[in-house]
């Protein structure tokens, strides 16, 4: 039986309009989409940030000992541009300088020449025939630390890394002040240059400011000359400085030559104090001004 195609489609709107059903629902029906959202983006955006976050605190870390440097270097600049100059007897025996050196007084500024600067070293100890070597005194009756000498070269220096110091030298009552602890253990000969490190020989007590930057900076300028020249020796000498029977130094001499050249030569006196801190050099006991 044939059904007119008008009377169909008639039908059929009716029976929706019946069923609450109207041509715009079948419509909506038909194209009714399922949208799915993708975090992905946002989440690695998230870990991009955390990554930077952690960087920036290695770099706000970095950024502040680099000033914290900058600003012991300045304090090296200065103390170096306003140095005194203090004459001794020229002498070929050692121990006619220490009295004078060991009467000195601080009034101010850290390091001292001596001599003009000239190191005072016999002509039989500047030769190079037997290559490199060291030598440090014998503990005293006091136990302290003597003179060290050394003939430097590239090939004494260590590579391997340094450990933990155990030995505690004359004068060792460290405590913390506001920058830190008030002490080291200071090695008479750099470790850098010898490899020579829990040697009690060669340790004594001194400030924070002693070892670095005043001590450390003389020491980097050999370390920097022998890297660069490998060959070529540096004749060198540490001699702690005591007055009477105290067992904290009062300050060390430092005396350093290159063979064959006056690349490195000096003759300097640095005082074992620390600004803000009262020493007892009796014993190494302190207080704070």
């Amino acid at each position: 039986m044939k059904m007119n195609k008008h009377i169909l489609t008639s039908a059929l709107i009716l029976s929706f309009t019946f069923l609450g059903i109207n041509n715009s629902s079948v419509a909506l029906a038909k194209s009714e989409t399922r949208i799915t959202y993708d975090y992905t983006d946002k989440k690695e955006a998230q870990s991009i940030n955390k990554k930077i976050d952690k960087e920036q605190k290695k770099l706000d870390t970095l950024n502040k000992e680099i000033s914290e440097l900058k600003t012991k270097l300045a304090k090296y600049d200065k103390n170096k541009s306003s140095k005194k100059v203090i004459t001794t007897e020229k002498t070929s025996h050692k121990k006619s300088k220490t009295p004078s050196l060991s009467s000195l007084n601080y009034n101010g500024t850290n390091e001292i020449q001596v001599n003009n600067n000239n190191p005072d070293f016999s002509k039989n100890t500047l030769s190079t025939s037997n290559g490199t070597w060291e030598s440090y005194s014998d503990l005293d009756s006091l136990n302290r630390a003597g003179v060290a000498n050394a003939m430097l070269s590239k090939s004494l220096m260590p590579t391997a890394k340094r450990t933990g110091l155990t030995w505690n030298p004359t004068g060792w009552n460290n405590k913390r002040i506001s920058s830190g602890w008030l002490y080291n253990r200071s090695h008479l000969i750099g470790y850098q240059l010898t490899g020579q490190n829990n040697n009690p020989k060669n340790l004594i007590t001194g400030t924070r400011e002693l070892n670095s930057p005043e001590m450390l900076a003389h020491e980097m300028d050999i370390a920097t000359y022998l890297k660069e020249h490998p060959s070529n020796y540096i004749r060198y000498r540490v001699t702690p400085i005591f007055r009477g029977d105290e067992l904290l130094a009062r300050g060390v001499q430092m005396e350093a030559q290159s063979i064959g050249t006056s690349s490195i030569k000096f003759n300097t006196y640095i005082f074992n104090v620390e600004k803000g801190v009262k020493l007892n050099y009796d014993d190494g006991t302190s207080t704070l001004n």
